[in-house]
C-alpha cells in the first residue's frame, strides 16, 4: 500500500488597499500588512492599490478592480486576499461571492496572530472575546464561506464550530468570557493596589510592535521574555524589579505593542493589559530608530496612549536599535521629557536610562537629615521600606540618618 506524504500548503495572499487621498501612505501600510501576513505564517503573492474618493460601501474596491483582482489571483495562484481595512459583513460577503476565495481583513489577521500568540489564560480570554465580537457582527458573511476557510490564517482561536453558533449562543459565550475577564481584572487591580501600598514606582514600557520593548526589559532585568523579529511577540505583561542603584529599585512592566489601525475590538478586550501604562508612574516609549516609518509609528503610539487616557506622566523615549544604524543621527522626541539613544543588543544607553529614571524619582522625593532617638527606631524601618536610606549611624544621642523619602511618608517620619 503506497504511503502518501501530506504537506500543508502555504497560503498565498494578495494584499488590497484603498488610497482615499494623496497624503495617505497606503504603500507603507501594505508593507506592514505584508509583515503581519508573514507573522501569520503565510506569504504575499501580490498587491493591489486603488485610488478612490472613498471605500466602496458594498465591495471595498470598485467593480473594475474586482475583475483585476480575479486575474491577479489566477496569475499568482493565490489562495485569498487580505484587505488593509476592517470590512463590513456586506463587503465581506460580496467579495467572497465575487472572488470565490478566502477574504480576510486587517482586523481578523491581527486577531488571528493574537490567537496564535496568547499563552496566559487572561490573554486567551481577551483574544477569544475580541474574535467573537468581531465575528458576531459578520456571521452572515462568514457562514457562507465556512466551506472555503479550512485551516490557515484567519481561522485560529474559537474555530469553525464556534463560528457556526447562532447569535444567542455567541452572546452567551461573550457574557461568560466577560465575567471571567472581570475576575482577572479584579486580581490585576489587587496587584496594583499592593504595588501602590508598597510605594514602589512603576515604569511601563510602551511602543510600536517590534520596537524592542521585550529586548530592553531582558537586557535590564534578565526577564527571559520571548523576543523575536515577529510582530506581537509579547501579549502578556511581564513585571520585573529593576535596580537603579544599590539603594533604589523600580518595577518595570512590558506591555503589548501598538500598531496602526489597532482594532477597537482588541483595545476593548485588552483594556486591562493596555492600562498598565495608565497606572504606571513613568512611561518608557521604545522606538525602532532603524525603521523608515519611525515618525508615523511614534504618532500611532501617542494617539493610542491618548485613547487610553495616559496623560501627565513623565515620558522617556528610547531611540532603540542604534546597532542597526551607521553613525548616530539627530534623534529627539519633543513630546517626551527625555530622549536617549539605546541598543538592547549592545547595551548602549541603558545605564543612562537608569540615571534618568533615578532623576525622575528623586524629583518626587524629599531629602532628609535627621537624628532620631532610639525610641523612634520604627521610623527608620519605615524609611528603609518606603524610601531610600543613604546613611545610618548610631551615635550616643540616637540614630543619625540621611535619606530620600516619598511625600506620602514624609509626614509620618
Amino acid at each position: 500500500m503506497p504511503v502518501y506524504e501530506m504537506q500543508e500548503q502555504e497560503e498565498r495572499m494578495v494584499l488590497v488597499g484603498i488610497q482615499v487621498n494623496e497624503y495617505e501612505k497606503t504603500e507603507e501600510s501594505l508593507d506592514e500588512l505584508a509583515e503581519l501576513v508573514k507573522t501569520a505564517n503565510a506569504s504575499v503573492a501580490g498587491r493591489l492599490i486603488q485610488k478612490r474618493e472613498a471605500v466602496h460601501p458594498t465591495t471595498y474596491v470598485g467593480k473594475g478592480k474586482i475583475l483585476e483582482l480575479k486575474e491577479l489571483l489566477w496569475e499568482t495562484e493565490a489562495t485569498g486576499i487580505v484587505c488593509d481595512d476592517e470590512l463590513s459583513s456586506v463587503q465581506l460577503h460580496n467579495l467572497e461571492r465575487e472572488l470565490e476565495c478566502k477574504v480576510i481583513d486587517r482586523t481578523l489577521l491581527i486577531l488571528d496572530i493574537f490567537a496564535a500568540r496568547a499563552t496566559s489564560s487572561e490573554g486567551k480570554i481577551q483574544v477569544e472575546l475580541a474574535q467573537l465580537k468581531y465575528r458576531a457582527a459578520r456571521l452572515v458573511g462568514l457562514r457562507d464561506s465556512l466551506s472555503r476557510l479550512g485551516g490557515g490564517i484567519g481561522t485560529r482561536g474559537p474555530g469553525e464550530k464556534k463560528l457556526e453558533m447562532d447569535r444567542r449562543l455567541i452572546r452567551g459565550r461573550i457574557g461568560k468570557l466577560k465575567r471571567e475577564l472581570e475576575e482577572v481584572e479584579q486580581h490585576r487591580e489587587l496587584i496594583r493596589t499592593q504595588r501602590k501600598d508598597s510605594h514602589m514606582k512603576v515604569a511601563a514600557l510602551v511602543g510600536y510592535t517590534s520596537a524592542g520593548k521585550s529586548s530592553i526589559e531582558n537586557a535590564l532585568t534578565d526577564a527571559g521574555i520571548l523576543a523575536d523579529a515577529m510582530l506581537f511577540s509579547t501579549l502578556d505583561t511581564t513585571t520585573r524589579v529593576l535596580e537603579l542603584d544599590k539603594k533604589q529599585e523600580i518595577l518595570l512592566t512590558d506591555t503589548v505593542g501598538f500598531i496602526n489601525k489597532l482594532p477597537h475590538h482588541l483595545i476593548e478586550a485588552f483594556k486591562s493589559t493596555l492600562e498598565e501604562a495608565k497606572y504606571a508612574d513613568i512611561i518608557i516609549h521604545v522606538v525602532d530608530a532603524s525603521n523608515p516609518q519611525m515618525d508615523n509609528q511614534m504618532y500611532v503610539v501617542y494617539e493610542t496612549l491618548r485613547q487610553l487616557g495616559v496623560e501627565g506622566k513623565p515620558v522617556v523615549t528610547l531611540f532603540n536599535k542604534q546597532d542597526k544604524l551607521e553613525g548616530t543621527g539627530n534623534f529627539r522626541d519633543f513630546q517626551a521629557d527625555y530622549s536617549i539613544l539605546t541598543s538592547a543588543k549592545t547595551g548602549q544607553g541603558l545605564e543612562k536610562l537608569k540615571e534618568v529614571l533615578l532623576e525622575i524619582i528623586r524629583k518626587e522625593q524629599i531629602y532628609i537629615e535627621r537624628l532620631y532617638p532610639f525610641t523612634d527606631a520604627g521610623k527608620i524601618q519605615l524609611i528603609r521600606k518606603n524610601g531610600q536610606l543613604l546613611e545610618e549611624e548610631y551615635v550616643p544621642e540616637g540614630i543619625s540618618v540621611k535619606a530620600y523619602v516619598t511625600k506620602e511618608i514624609y509626614g509620618k517620619i
